[in-house]
């Protein structure tokens, strides 16, 4: 694992798009930070995979929607691995039903493609560091407006899920629910952030999920934020 800005190896990062002009431009951005390292790039879903196995990315930053296979499918295909790295969205809308589809495949979050590239960095980070970046109002608004044919069943199976947990594990969902880190929930609720870790490790166990923003929209999906 890396370890980001604490010292150690830099961040692997892949960049996928099919515009040569916006994976220039990524790949300068994210080069620019000492703790990052572009190990590649890819012009198609379909490349992707074998990218991954060459190259072993701690983060994949991934577009959408792109000619042959999408990346929507590039992801449920990586996530679907036992080692797959952490993915990030890249995507022109905000109410994307493709975005919230790769959200609940496993992806770490999304970022739109005018994002300024300061916030650009911290998301990778942040990602690399098993943090969720996906605030509380960007989840409410894509689930508000991406229509989901599936929603009652949705709800009903994740309140099934929620009442497999301890109620320390439900509190840890809920604050991971409404976009809190490790170390605020370790403050709200008087443990240690290790505790934190291993309470985030057996809820992602117990509810059957790979990281935590599939935890925060389980968490919508129940109503409990």
């Amino acid at each position: 694992m890396t370890e980001g800005e604490g010292g150690g190896a830099p961040i692997g990062v892949l960049v996928v798009d099919d515009d040569a002009l916006v994976r220039a431009g990524l790949s300068m951005i994210l080069s620019g930070a000492d703790d990052l390292r572009i190990v590649g790039e890819a012009t198609d879903g379909a490349e992707v995979v074998a990218a991954v196995d060459r190259l072993a990315p701690d983060v994949v930053l991934m577009d959408i929607r792109m000619p042959g296979m999408d990346g929507l499918t590039a992801t449920e295909e990586l996530r679907r691995r036992p080692d797959a790295p952490e993915i990030i969205i890249l995507t022109t809308f905000d109410a994307d039903e493709y975005v919230l589809r790769a959200l609940r495949a496993g992806a770490s979050g999304f970022l739109l493609k005018d994002t300024p590239p300061a916030d650009i960095v911290r998301a990778v980070r942040l990602v690399a560091a098993g943090e969720a970046m996906l605030s509380p109002g960007v989840t409410r608004r894509l689930l508000t407006h991406v229509t989901d044919p599936a929603l009652g069943s949705r709800q009903a199976r994740a309140k099934e899920l929620l009442e497999r947990l301890s109620e320390r594990e439900r509190s840890v969902a809920l604050a991971i629910g409404q976009g809190k880190s490790n170390a605020e929930i370790s403050g709200e609720l008087y443990m240690s952030v290790a505790t934190v870790k291993a309470h985030v490790s057996r809820l992602l166990t117990k509810l059957e999920l790979t990281n935590r923003v599939q935890v925060a929209l389980l968490a919508h999906d129940a109503g409990l934020v």
